[in-house]
């Protein structure tokens, strides 16, 4: 789970966005005022990729389970400058966030500018950017999640196997083809190009990372990497241009030769003095082709020479390694030695008996899913606010007032007003209540707003993590929004999660 480029280093168009409020509603939509559909444009969604769009924080924010640790991606953990979590949408989606650091980038319209100029990316070999996030000062990326490592974890901090030769060559071609589909597609930069940027998909295929597609802020460093990795042009002027991704390129493909991440001028000392057995790695015992080896050896002291003009292009990379990958039939999860993640099926094998909430929703019975939260009333929200003596304002007392407005009109089932009433509590923020959350939930369903519903609904989880009616919610909107296979398997989660807590009630 960086910064923009300079225009006059890119020939792609960057598209205009215009500021927004906030998402209204769970799921990512086309931001208002974004550009139509352009040459494989990310209005439209390619070979099952979301379209690209914007997120609000509080959707980020309930994905990640308020940005919990537990949630860090990251390789370096919390030190990490910007950290990437992993997440989950309402639609049970997997997706990696990147949260950048506070005034990274202090402009929301240039922010914008640069996701959508990544985000109209589509293919194969990235983890493509399928959004972003512009509220108030927190800038997020938001991008598929790869569930199986980085190529640094495979490389150097393996525990079951090395990585075998035929897939180190599979890395490095489809790399070098992703790099192609970039500089083809008008972006020519990549900001620090390195092993951490390599990720692997579901089915264990190598990707490149989108996220080094923009800097870490709009005027931040483009390498933070060692300066002994660095490439020397960047060393000496600090700019980033095309043939610096080549040098880069070179530094993965040491990386894949040796199993170690060594500076470049040591491993070029020793392919100068003919030593490309002691580059190899001794982990892979010899089982590799001298040939291969020798091309490969070849092709990265290419990309590690010191003048700019003199590296090989992105075609020339992707033309020297495809006529190496002999094993196109293998799948990579196989050469990896992982187990392909099979998606999981959208029903239990043996189904747990549905409590009267559940067979409410699974009827999409609004009028009984009514009666059970008029009944239920506040019950599952005693203790989620203690408030002192000192916080009994005035205008605690009318926010209190606007959820009984709100109650009673929820039971009278003037749905309209009990939402005006309960967005009056919500918007103050001083309490935070579940319940209310569901019953507006409730009631944007039964005012045919279900993008709005599974907003709540979400909200509602955010508030009370397991809380099954929060769940319940959630399968009814996703239900209304024709999301079926999504509702089946949000149904059987509630269902899950309200036998655990009965068991829990029991002992």
């Amino acid at each position: 789970m960086g910064c923009c480029q300079s225009s006059s280093l890119l020939s792609e168009k960057h598209y205009t966005s215009h500021n927004s409020s906030p998402s209204s509603a769970i799921f990512p939509r086309r931001r208002r005022g974004s550009p139509p559909d352009q040459s494989g444009g990310a209005s439209v969604a390619s070979g099952g990729v979301p379209t690209f769009s914007e997120f609000s924080f509080a959707d980020l924010k309930a994905a990640t389970n308020n940005f919990s640790r537990e949630f860090i991606v990251s390789e370096s953990g919390e030190k990490a400058p910007n950290l990437v979590y992993k997440g989950r949408l309402g639609n049970q989606r997997w997706i990696a966030v990147k949260k950048f650091t506070k005034l990274a980038w202090p402009d929301p319209k240039q922010f914008a500018e640069e996701a959508w100029g990544v985000g109209k990316l589509r293919y194969k070999r990235l983890a493509n950017l399928i959004g972003y996030c512009c509220d108030g000062d927190e800038r997020l990326l938001v991008a598929e999640f790869m569930p199986n490592d980085t190529l640094a974890k495979h490389l150097f901090h393996w525990e079951n196997q090395t990585m075998e030769w035929a897939m180190r060559l599979r890395v490095a071609l489809y790399i070098a083809e992703a790099l192609e589909y970039c500089s083809s597609e008008g972006r020519l930069l990549y900001h620090d190009l390195n092993a951490y940027r390599v990720v692997f998909d579901e089915n264990g295929d190598p990707r490149l990372s989108c996220f080094g597609l923009m800097k870490n802020s709009r005027d931040g460093k483009s390498y933070s990497t060692n300066l002994a990795y660095t490439p020397p042009e960047y060393l000496r002027n600090g700019r980033v241009t095309p043939e610096s991704v080549i040098y880069s390129f070179g530094t993965i493909l040491l990386d894949l030769l040796s199993g170690k991440h060594i500076p470049p001028s040591h491993a070029l000392d020793m392919i100068r003095g003919k030593n490309i057995i002691l580059l190899m790695d001794s982990h892979l015992e010899g089982k590799f082709s001298t040939e291969e080896a020798t091309a490969v050896v070849n092709l990265a002291s290419q990309c590690l020479q010191y003048e700019p003009r003199e590296r090989p292009n992105t075609k020339d990379l992707v033309s020297s390694l495809a006529p190496l990958t002999t094993t196109p039939d293998v799948p990579s999860h196989v050469m990896l030695g992982i187990t392909k993640k099979e998606e999981s099926p959208s029903t239990p094998q043996r189904p747990l008996p549905l409590s009267p909430m559940g067979e409410a929703c699974s009827r999409m019975d609004l009028t009984a899913i009514h009666q059970i939260l008029v009944t239920t009333h506040y019950r599952d929200d005693e203790g989620s606010n203690e408030l002192s003596f000192q916080e009994w304002t005035q205008q605690m007392k009318d926010m209190l007032e606007a959820r009984k407005r709100g109650d009673y009109a929820f039971r009278d089932k003037d749905f309209r007003a009990a939402i005006d009433c309960y967005s009056q509590f919500i918007d103050v923020g001083t309490m935070v209540s579940a319940t209310v959350y569901a019953r507006r939930s409730l009631c944007y369903l039964m005012c045919d707003q279900a993008d709005a519903a599974l907003r709540d609904a979400m909200q509602a989880q955010c508030v009370y993590p397991d809380w099954p009616t929060a769940f319940y919610m959630q399968s009814v909107a996703l239900a209304k929004l024709d999301m079926q296979k999504d509702a089946i398997d949000m149904l059987n989660e509630a269902t899950a999660l309200e036998e655990k807590r009965q068991k829990g009630v029991k002992a």
